[in-house]
């Protein structure tokens, strides 16, 4: 017989009971809300756990300049990698691994494998970033015949590629490794140039084997878009090749650069810095930096060797032309000028002024650039050479207020709206602060800084006839399917001046070019050029540092473009806008408004003196090749007997002064007659140039606009005295440059 169950004992097998029942209540109930309401939640899951997703890369948008050329495109190129941890563990001869490797890949030091070898416990090192598919044929085969299958790898992937390698370097910007934009345009379209990834998913269950199709899935990946500019290459290059020259003739000390704008629209034709860097190879030092680097004597390797570099990049990637700002000087004057007859303070063009070479303003007395002043002379005088007095009077007819007025409204106390990022902002005294004597040095641009690029659009907007516009580098953006998904529409910010007040500019800008004004060497044969120069000061500790630049648009009657180039702090030689500027402006204009479609119409007295270029005359008759130059206007000279030319001295394509324009044909055999180069140096042009015509030699002049013109002694000549050079070729005369400036 059992003994009796006490009643504490049921008490508690009842309340375990209870308990168990609430516990198996709860978990059925759990279950059901899983299987039920939970479901789908967990199902995802499960097969996140069991699923693979292998990303499919979307093509980044390619970049075309305005006429549809490639700027920046994709290319298939190689990665080699090796994997230390398979290699250490498997104690393969490395030495072996190393040579074979190098010997496969051309420039690739031994050290540098031996480095990423050395990261023993790491799952893989990328030896070579980027190479051609010769390279990698030789490194898979060097794979193949050593059984490198586990330790080396390499893997084919799409890399950005820059077909003109600098070419517009500060406005294209560069990607990083992972294709993600930096800088420039890449960055700032980086989201419409880069796509959508898309992925293909699969799924296999606990053994490997692969679910059913249901589980797996395919995300289309959406390509980038295709960036239409407004830069043209060839305006570009043109824009590129003078900021060079410039810099290297002016040996300018903190880099030059130059935007040439279409004035009816706002849209950037080129933007340049120089020097500029390797678009394909960004994190490389240019020439320029990598001197300096050099020069700084720091270890390399050490903490301020890498820091030093750093901000040589840092520097090397900055766009002066929109993120710095300067002094723009005495180019200012012609929004002062346009200030001043909009609100007509100044209604007579030939008003006369005096300038004694100073004015005294408050409690301070502020100079003329000519120090003996510039006497009597009109307000279009004032303007054409650059006479500060007269700016300072007639900016004290305006007042301050209305001075302020017309700094906003050319857009100068605010950022332009360029769809690029980092762009700079002015810095203008406070109106609140905005005296008498801010009033005087600001009329002749002293005292306050702006952009490059808020200076060429507020000197566009009197080219176009007083429409402050916003500039712009992207035309348009389209699909895969060539379908636009975003087109720029022209965005007039306001009416800063009426079109009679523009009008009246221009044509004093462009008789300052043309005639004897202080822009003179921005003059183009053919072409009626505006533009006005400035040079300078810079606040800091070299009294003498200055700034020159030039702003110019044409054709004046109807205004296209407009081209500025600013030089900071030129070292050797003039330091005045007029000298380190206006010439390269005009090389510009020479170049570009023919390529645009803009003919020359020429003067009598330009005809004159135009330059003309030698045709090829070998192998015709002596007869008619005598008809055809005498007829083109060159003087004809013969060397040797015969009926046919073999030769001719200067070859064809060559361009001579009309003056002096002889072309010396060989008959018969092709010995040329040879002269010894007389010494020019340090005489007048006329001289020069009787002493090469006595000779027998051509002339081409460098530094003014005709020999009657060159005031100044040659400079330089090329060929050198001393050498000899053959019967009937040019002489190369190089004057200086004059400088009529502030």
């Amino acid at each position: 017989m059992k003994p009796p169950v006490s009643a504490r004992t049921l008490k508690r097998s009842s309340a375990m009971a209870i308990f168990l029942l609430l516990v198996f209540l709860f978990l059925a109930c759990r279950i059901f809300a899983i299987q039920v309401f939970d479901f789908d939640r967990y199902q995802k899951k499960v097969l996140d756990q069991l699923t693979t997703e292998s990303p499919v890369r979307a093509e980044r948008g390619g970049i075309l300049d305005a006429a549809g050329r490639v700027l920046a495109a994709n290319r298939t190129v190689y990665r080699i990698s090796l994997f230390p941890n398979v290699i250490t563990a498997s104690g393969t001869d490395t030495e072996k691994l190393v040579s074979g490797l190098c010997a496969a890949v051309e420039g690739l030091e031994p050290e540098k494998v031996r480095k990423h070898l050395s990261h023993k416990t790491d799952l893989e090192r990328t030896v070579v970033r980027s190479t051609d598919r010769a390279t990698a044929d030789k490194v898979l085969s060097f794979i193949a015949e050593n059984d490198y299958y586990e330790m080396l790898a390499v893997e084919a992937v799409s890399e950005r590629y820059y077909p003109y390698g600098s070419l517009a370097s500060h406005v294209l910007g560069f990607t990083g490794s992972d294709g993600q934009g930096l800088y420039g345009l890449e960055l700032q379209y980086d989201k419409m140039l880069a796509g959508q990834n898309g992925a293909y998913i699969t799924a296999r269950d606990s053994t490997g084997n692969r679910l059913p199709n249901e589980y797996e899935s395919f995300v289309r990946a959406e390509d980038g878009y295709t960036m239409h500019t407004t830069i043209d290459a060839f305006i570009q290059a043109t824009l590129e090749e003078q900021l060079k020259a410039t810099l290297t003739e002016s040996a300018a000390a903190n880099r030059v650069c130059g935007i040439v704008m279409n004035v009816k629209t706002g849209a950037i034709l080129a933007m340049a810095t120089a020097p500029s860097f390797d678009l394909n190879h960004p994190f490389e030092l240019n020439a320029e930096c990598a001197a300096a680097l050099a020069a700084s004597g720091l270890a390399e390797g050490s903490e301020e060797y890498l820091a030093k570099k750093a901000q040589l990049l840092l520097e090397t990637w900055s766009n002066k032309a929109a993120t710095e700002i300067y002094m723009p000087g005495s180019t200012f004057k012609a929004l002062t000028c346009s200030a001043v007859l909009e609100e007509k303070a100044v209604i007579d063009l030939d008003e006369r002024f005096f300038c004694s070479g100073a004015l005294q303003v408050a409690d301070r007395t502020i100079h003329c650039h000519k120090k003996g002043g510039h006497g009597s002379l009109t307000f279009r005088e004032g303007l054409q050479n650059s006479c500060n007095p007269v700016m300072m009077t007639v900016a004290a007819r305006l007042g301050c207020d209305t001075f302020y007025q017309y700094v906003e409204a050319f857009g100068l106390l605010e950022k332009t709206g360029i769809d690029l990022p980092g762009e700079g902002n002015s810095i203008f005294h406070a109106k609140s602060n905005f005296k008498e004597l801010d009033l005087a040095t600001a009329s002749f641009g002293q005292n306050f800084k702006v952009s490059v690029l808020q200076m060429i659009t507020a000197i566009s907007s009197i080219a176009n006839g007083g429409e402050l516009l916003t500039p712009y580098l992207v035309e348009s953006m389209s699909d895969e399917k060539g379908n636009t998904v975003y087109s720029h529409e022209k965005n007039v910010r306001r009416q800063v001046i009426s079109a009679e007040t523009a009008k009246t500019i221009c044509e004093i800008l462009a008789g300052g070019v043309a005639g004897n004004g202080g822009a003179k060497n921005a003059y183009v044969p053919g072409y009626r050029i505006a533009a006005k120069t400035g040079t300078s000061e810079k606040i800091g500790d070299d009294a003498n540092a200055r700034i020159g630049s030039c702003v110019g648009f044409a054709p004046a009657d109807d205004p296209e473009v407009a081209v500025i180039i600013v030089v900071d702090e030129p070292t050797d030689g003039s330091r005045y806008g007029s000298v380190v500027a206006a010439p390269y402006v005009a090389n510009v204009f020479r170049s570009v408004l023919p390529y645009l479609g803009v003919e020359p119409v020429y003067t009598e007295e330009e005809l004159a003196n135009l330059e003309k270029t030698v045709p090829n005359c070998v192998g015709w008759s002596r007869e008619r090749a005598e008809q055809f130059l005498t007829a083109a206007g060159f003087e004809v000279a013969f060397s040797g007997e015969g009926s046919v030319v073999t030769a001719q001295t200067p070859e064809s394509g060559s361009v001579l002064t009309p003056a002096h324009a002889k072309v010396v044909l060989t008959l018969g055999n092709t010995d040329l007659t040879m002269v010894p180069v007389p010494d020019l140096i340090g005489k007048s042009a006329e001289e020069a140039a009787r002493i090469l015509l006595l000779q027998g030699f051509n002339v081409e002049i460098v530094g003014a606009r005709s020999l009657s013109e060159a005031s100044a002694a040659v400079k330089g000549q090329f060929p050198a005295a001393g050498t000899s050079a053959p019967y009937g070729s040019a002489v190369r005369l190089y004057f200086p440059y004059e400088v009529s400036e502030e």
